[in-house]
């Protein structure tokens, strides 16, 4: 590279570590050796349509494929012309530069140019939303083959092909078209056309943060740009305890995916409690295995097939009092793929009766006794979604197909560590977590005081 050339490109070059460089600048020739390989050595100076795919076949969709030599072809790198049919080292150098350690407003003009495949500096909102499609399609592809799906099982889970158009239509939904007026509505789909230049995108990218993490995750795997200090994200909860053999989730893997962000511990590993599929239709049942342990997600499909659910904070316990914290959250699903927090109007964040004569029994969620954002009654199969014009608590719409609706299945999920877990690990002394310092003392002839001041176990057998 002459200096004038790469002047464009030491400046970006910066942003890595020494010993991050020479991988960042080695990804050119070793792309061109692949395909090189692959025709008798007829190599040539530009990075062709032709060699990415070579390299990216198991990574991503040919359509993504696409997308990413367009924008690597709209970078201008300073210097001489750009080549024609293909893409210079400098342009590569760059393009890696900006979709690893960009900003947004470096990012935005990628994005433009992965919309609308290089052609026009504005992009409709359904070119938004195929580009995020196939943005979110590489990295379940990527998931999938690269082994990091954290113990789910996406053949007993929910088809992704519906998950996948719902997630990008929820992330270019937040996209400001003028003023604070955002593409997306609550539901149904836009029909109506709308369409954003780069600086649209550029705020957009600098709220989502999601779109720069897949970016990122898509072009380190998918052209071997594996830098230790960035190590690749973990996009999904662990699974730790589930019945795949007879389980089939309501979960789909883009589901998780959007869920996943929103929850407050991301340490702990999911796993079942209930599901009507497999424990039968029982209110009594279901609240058994929810009560007394931890942060759990309820996820629920109604006879009109609206899917929607909620979190909730702490353990579900039986009272007639509304119980929770502000971190607790209703979401939907389907037809539209949201979440809606608190708003600070009142505390009734979860609530949990049964064989009452004076308080409903059920579980409910938001608003106000008979009039709940999401409740399920006592004699199960039965619930309400009341919210005109929205739920007090969490300013969501109506959930379900109907205000009165009937239940089609339910799931429960613990996504926290159960309170009795908590009091196991606070009853433990200091010296059972450091067994090298209770031997050393009692080497020394020091008597453990504390092994006399504690309850017996009981015996398993």
């Amino acid at each position: 590279m002459g200096n004038t050339e790469s002047a464009v490109v030491q400046k970006r070059m910066v942003r890595f570590r020494p010993e991050e460089r020479p991988v960042v600048e080695g990804v050119f020739d070793r792309l061109q050796g692949k395909e090189s390989g692959r025709t008798q050595g007829n190599a040539t100076k530009v990075l062709t349509l032709d060699t990415l795919k070579v390299c990216m076949t198991d990574i991503a969709p040919d359509s993504m494929i696409v997308r990413l030599f367009e924008a690597m072809r709209s970078v201008d790198p300073g210097g001489a012309a750009p080549p024609s049919g293909g893409v210079s080292r400098e342009q590569l150098l760059v393009f890696l530069a900006d979709t690893l350690r960009g900003t947004a407003e470096e990012r935005a003009p990628l994005v433009m140019a992965m919309a609308c495949k290089g052609a026009g500096a504005v992009a409709m909102d359904s070119q938004v939303r195929e580009f995020l499609e196939d943005l979110i399609l590489a990295v379940l592809q990527i998931l999938t083959c690269r082994g990091r799906l954290q113990g789910w099982k996406p053949e007993r889970m929910e088809d992704s092909a519906r998950g996948v158009k719902l997630l990008a239509e929820q992330m270019s939904s937040e996209i400001k078209v003028s003023g604070n007026t955002l593409w997306g509505g609550v539901w149904p789909f836009l029909t109506e056309q709308h369409t954003c230049d780069v600086p649209c995108l550029e705020d957009w990218l600098f709220r989502m943060s999601g779109v720069a993490l897949y970016l990122e995750l898509v072009v380190s795997e998918g052209l071997g740009v594996h830098l230790p200090s960035r190590p690749p994200p973990c996009l999904l909860p662990k699974c730790g305890s589930a019945p795949w053999g007879e389980l089939r989730s309501l979960l789909d893997l883009p589901l998780l995916l959007f869920l996943f962000p929103q929850l407050p511990d991301h340490s702990v590993s999911w796993r079942l409690l209930f599901s009507t599929r497999l424990h039968g239709e029982s209110f009594t049942r279901m609240v058994s295995s929810c009560t007394r342990r931890g942060p759990t997600l309820l996820l629920l499909r109604d006879s009109d097939g609206h899917q929607f659910g909620g979190f909730a904070s702490h353990s579900w316990d039986i009272k007639p009092q509304f119980q929770g914290d502000s971190r607790c959250f209703l979401f939907s699903v389907f037809p539209s793929l949201r979440v809606y927090t608190c708003t600070g109007y009142n505390e009734h964040y979860m609530y949990l009766n049964q064989g009452q004569q004076t308080m409903p029994n059920g579980l409910g969620m938001g608003g106000q006794h008979n009039y709940f954002g999401l409740w399920l009654d006592s004699d199960f199969g039965h619930g309400h979604s009341r919210a005109r014009p929205r739920c007090t608590t969490y300013g969501s719409p109506q959930l379900s197909g109907k205000e009165d609706f009937t239940l089609e299945n339910v799931e429960v999920w613990g996504v926290g560590q159960p309170p009795e877990e908590l009091q196991a690990e606070g009853k433990k002394s200091v010296l059972d977590m450091d067994p090298e310092t209770q031997a050393i003392m009692e080497m020394a002839g020091k008597t453990l005081l504390s092994q006399g001041l504690r309850e017996p176990e009981e015996d398993e057998h």
